[in-house]
């Protein structure tokens, strides 16, 4: 990194990775990370968000939410929010190409990030792209194959979505869209896609699911399975190779929005 910043962005603290100095604005990516809204900090995603910075030639911006139970649904999002319209609006204090942004997350922060780009979508200038990385999508009690079969014994168990979803949840509607974006009836022009799932995830089969919904409501995605992955191996670059490609193919697909935003990215 050519520099390493922890701020305030709309009030909500941040990190910022800049890989390069540039003079002119640069295009920027907002990272939500993972730990079911309850756990995890920007200590936790900063190798991730530094090599997606690099791979994406981009400014990263690591986004600090609030967490539950102290602080349930909607806090959270409304922070992703506010930093993400604070940037677009060009409010951010940084020299960012407001027209070459995108947003990305892992598990809580992909549910996170699925539904800002759900929120602010047909609003000028639009998200560039949105990477969702074994994303929460539908917390209202679905059960999926992949619920079932990876229940116990894969990182990722049953007994921790039950405990994650409540903490967030609380006393609100899970079949709010802004919390299980799979629900929204409408999911019709949204920013381009990269959904990256594992193979031994509970959360694989609405991740996908919800990459297919968008491919059928004439979105364009790209869709990725990670076979024999557990959840979180986003997270693990120093002992599991595909975390670090995986972060690679993140940072090539937002490199591939800004630089054409209109171009079909590639299908899987």
């Amino acid at each position: 990194m050519s520099s390493v910043e922890d701020i305030e962005i709309a009030g909500v603290p941040v990190r910022v990775y800049r890989p390069f100095e540039a003079s002119s604005p640069a295009p920027a990516f907002l990272y939500f990370h993972g730990g079911g809204w309850t756990i995890g900090d920007l200590e936790l995603a900063d190798s991730t968000v530094r090599d997606i910075s690099i791979a994406a030639e981009a400014i990263g911006i690591s986004v600090d939410y609030r967490l539950a139970p102290e602080n349930p649904f909607p806090a959270a999002l409304d922070d992703a929010l506010a930093v993400t319209t604070a940037v677009l609006k060009g409010e951010s204090g940084l020299n960012i190409d407001v027209n070459h942004v995108g947003v990305a997350g892992d598990s809580a922060g992909g549910n996170l990030a699925a539904v800002v780009a759900q929120q602010l979508r047909g609003q000028e200038p639009r998200l560039a792209h949105q990477a969702l990385v074994y994303p929460a999508t539908d917390l209202s009690g679905l059960r999926t194959s992949s619920h079932s079969e990876f229940a116990e014994g894969h990182f990722l168990t049953a007994r921790d979505l039950q405990y994650f979803y409540a903490n967030y949840v609380g006393k609100a509607d899970a079949t709010d869209p802004r919390l299980s974006p799979a629900l929204n009836a409408d999911l019709t022009d949204l920013p381009p896609a990269t959904v990256i799932t594992a193979g031994c995830d509970p959360l694989r089969d609405e991740g996908e699911s919800y990459a297919r919904a968008m491919s059928e409501a004439d979105n364009t995605v790209t869709s990725v399975r990670f076979t024999g992955q557990v959840h979180p191996f986003l997270f693990i670059g120093g002992v599991i190779e595909d975390a670090n490609v995986a972060r690679r193919l993140i940072g090539t697909q937002l490199r591939a929005s800004f630089s054409n935003p209109a171009a079909k990215l590639s299908e899987r």
